[in-house]
């Protein structure tokens, strides 16, 4: 259940001036909805969640052992337990030996046991919960019914839950390959506060036409992240005869507190033209038969950019991850059209919307679709209208990030469902 969009709007007129009516607006409006669980699995020979963190641990090894060869295989391990410059996914994988040095071969290597196995089944489970509720203040004036304006100031409200189990097994049937499982799972949360504004106008050439365009700018959050995550692992008879299976929290690591970030986050502008169509528009509304409306809007979502929050930090992190966004994505049109046919008290409609694939990599495919149809009554200042909103969605999944050469591993995700909305107002 959600509550859409709730306010009030005052208006006044004047017949002495061009400017012939004015409005003030307050509303309060749910802009994103995160509520959403996401489930899948499959098998891989090819790569493991393992790689990046055992490949760090290597460069470590390898980096003291040269610095000092006499250096106990015991003592590199728990320097690099201590060492805050080595990620937490690294050290929990060394506290529960997921991690190993291995000696069996009669040479030392550091090896993960999940890559030692060579096929393995991965699953990745992803709870998302939360939304961002924006407040917004508004203004708008109607010169001489031929031009309109407006324009909102938004402060939007960030709250945002993630919980998610990335999960690797043997899919060898094996019992004595020193592995059988391991689960990784990240409990994270966003909250913060924004700003932004929106301006626009529609200009009426004629009677039935109307043409518009307005601007977003960017919403400028401050954001608090909190980040905590547990492992566990089972490395069969590693141990033997004595259990295999271990589990450590990040706390351990971070003085038995979650890990927080303060940062600030800039999302991308928006630009839309728009249009309508009114069918026999006259100034008697109960003699309208209708409208057919189109907008298309353009945003780049490579604009996107993070910034630290603290005064006078280094910001080379944040560059390094603004490059990335810019690699990562690239600009959009998206199009939305609509179309209302009237009875009197009595209207339908019919909806639909595109908004297109954000990836630079062409071979990811994401798209977002809503297909919607409902009712409406208009009859002395009161409206209700009642809409069903299909979705039609494609996205993509990357459980683990993989240094290149090596190629990265995603699951297509295909998400369909549907809102049934009821609006109702009045005039008064």
């Amino acid at each position: 259940f959600q509550l859409g969009t709730t306010g009030f709007v005052g208006g006044w007129s004047d017949k002495y001036s061009k400017w012939k009516s004015k409005a003030i607006g307050i509303a309060v409006n749910q802009t994103a909805n995160f509520n959403k669980d996401v489930l899948y699995s499959g098998s891989n020979d090819y790569s493991s969640w393992t790689e990046n963190p055992t490949n760090e641990f290597f460069n470590y090894y390898t980096l003291h052992k040269n610095a000092n060869p006499l250096m106990t295989d015991a003592a590199i391990v728990n320097n690099a337990l201590g060492d805050a410059g080595v990620s937490l996914p690294t050290k929990m994988g060394l506290y529960t030996y997921l991690i190993d040095i291995d000696s069996s071969t009669g040479q030392k290597r550091i090896v993960s046991r999940a890559e030692e196995v060579g096929l393995l089944d991965q699953s990745n489970h992803i709870r998302t919960r939360g939304g961002v509720t924006e407040i917004a203040l508004a203004f708008a004036a109607n010169m001489d019914d031929k031009l309109y304006i407006g324009g909102t100031f938004g402060v939007p409200i960030v709250n945002y839950k993630s919980e998610s189990t990335f999960t690797e097994r043997d899919a060898t049937g094996g019992t004595a390959n020193k592995f059988n499982y391991f689960s990784y799972q990240e409990n994270y949360e966003s909250k913060g506060v924004g700003i932004n504004a929106k301006l626009g106008m529609i200009f009426k050439p004629k009677d039935y036409v109307r043409l518009g365009l307005a601007i977003h700018t960017p919403t400028l959050y401050g954001l608090t992240d909190t980040y905590s995550s547990k492992m566990v692992t089972d490395v069969e008879n590693r141990f033997a005869p004595a259990t295999g299976l271990d589990s450590v929290n990040s706390t351990v690591f971070t003085n038995n507190a979650a890990n927080e970030f303060n940062y600030d986050l800039s999302s991308p502008w928006k630009f839309i033209v728009s249009g309508s169509y009114v069918f026999r528009e006259v100034e008697d509304i109960t003699r309208q038969k209708g409208f057919i409306t189109a907008d298309i809007e353009y945003t780049n979502y490579a604009w996107s950019s993070f910034s630290s929050a603290e005064a006078n930090s280094d910001d080379s992190y944040y560059k390094g991850v603004n490059s990335d966004i810019n690699d990562a994505y690239r600009g959009t049109f998206n199009f939305r059209v609509g179309g209302e046919l009237k009875f009197k008290t009595i209207m339908t409609r019919l909806g639909f919307a595109y908004y297109g694939n954000p990836y630079s990599d062409k071979s990811l495919n994401a798209k977002h679709m809503l297909v919607s149809g409902g009712l409406g009554y208009r009859n002395k200042g009161m409206f209700i209208d009642l809409t069903y909103v299909q979705q039609l969605n494609k996205d993509v999944n990357f459980p683990y990030r993989l240094t290149p050469p090596r190629q990265n591993t995603f699951a297509e995700l295909k998400e369909n469902g549907g809102n049934l909305m009821l609006t109702v107002g009045f005039k008064i």
